[in-house]
């Protein structure tokens, strides 16, 4: 495994940032919300490529975790599309909860909400499918918990994720100083190497505008992912979402991994 260091993000902060934006998220993550609508596209088109007949997508992953579902919006397409016989949600943010509540009462799916630090929790063994959108740039070890999937995944089983990358918000880093360490895809593929066999790795890069600085802040606000900084930002600020990059395997003694970018 490639060595990657630590990180030491303040996980509790993070999900107090997440907490405070949750009735503005849905309105102003239109990156992240791309990015789950391609998710599902690029899990359905490796299905079909594996020989999948259409008609049997909704049935193939009988046991899927999501991790980071924030306000449920991939959640849905992912209860809609693949209609799984349970769907385990996990949020580092325990308020989530009220934001995917009705998912929990469906008759058709068995889903349930886990809150906590993923990087921490036991999840089901024999899962079908590991999936997360925009979430492993919080992980303060993402090997460790590469690894940790592959120990739960079912032997064909499918690790689907997408993340950003090494460009996202590059002009508040220049400005501020701050802002979170993001892999790159070559870092994140040497992550993945050791027990996934990578079905589809790629970058995209996704440009925001804004009027001025503090449209941008105030963005970044409604978001939520102001978590690394403790402190207020003044009047200056800059601009933009930057390149994002995903993996997803398979498990089967390895794991294959696919999975797209935002």
């Amino acid at each position: 495994m490639t060595d990657i260091p630590t990180r030491s993000i303040d996980k509790e902060l993070v999900a107090k940032r997440f907490s405070y934006s949750r009735s503005t998220y849905d309105r102003e993550a239109s990156v992240q919300r791309q990015v789950a609508e391609k998710m599902m596209r690029l899990l359905t088109d490796a299905l079909l490529s594996a020989g999948i007949p259409r008609p049997q997508l909704p049935t193939h992953f009988r046991h899927i975790v999501e991790l980071g579902c924030g306000t449920g919006s991939y959640s849905r397409i992912l209860l809609n599309t693949l209609q799984p016989e349970t769907l385990l949600l996990n949020d580092l943010c325990r308020d989530m909860e009220e934001c995917v509540g009705e998912l929990c009462t469906t008759r058709t799916t068995r889903v349930s909400f886990l809150p906590g630090d993923a990087e921490a929790l036991d999840f089901p063994a024999e899962t079908d499918l590991i999936t997360s959108c925009s979430t492993l740039q919080w992980f303060n070890d993402p090997g460790a918990f590469l690894t940790r999937c592959h120990q739960v995944l079912m032997a064909d089983g499918l690790l689907a994720f997408s993340t950003f990358g090494t460009t996202n918000m590059h002009e508040i880093r220049q400005l501020t100083g701050h802002g979170l360490e993001y892999l790159s895809i070559e870092e994140l593929q040497a992550l993945l190497s050791p027990g996934f066999d990578v079905l589809h790795a790629e970058e995209e890069v996704v440009t925001l505008s804004f009027p001025t600085p503090q449209a941008v802040l105030k963005h970044l606000k409604q978001t939520g992912v102001t978590g690394t900084e403790k402190k207020k930002w003044g009047r200056r600020g800059g601009a933009g979402r930057g390149r994002g990059g995903g993996a997803a395997g398979r498990r089967g003694g390895r794991a294959r991994a696919g999975g797209g970018g935002g």
